[in-house]
């Protein structure tokens, strides 16, 4: 970029800083919510109710199926097919 074009341009700077922040964030919550671990995380602590008696058998039927999927969609999501 030369200076003309920097000086042309001065008046979008703060445009650009949003952007480029609402990217940032962008990515920081995909990749709180793309994360396999916290889904494998809740699986766990969704078996040790079932175990302590917390929770019911279709309950937990449910649940992990709902959780099962979530982890479908992460992996479809870093494979790019999303």
């Amino acid at each position: 970029m030369g200076l003309l074009t920097q000086i042309v341009t001065l008046p979008l700077a703060p445009v650009r800083g949003v952007a480029w922040v609402m990217e940032r964030v962008l990515e920081t919550a995909e990749d709180s919510y793309y994360d396999p671990a916290r889904v494998q995380q809740e699986l766990a602590e969704l078996e040790a109710e079932l175990v302590a008696g917390h929770i019911d058998e279709e309950t937990f039927d449910r649940r992990e199926d709902e959780l099962l999927d979530r982890l479908e969609e992460i992996k479809a999501f870093r494979e790019g097919r999303l």
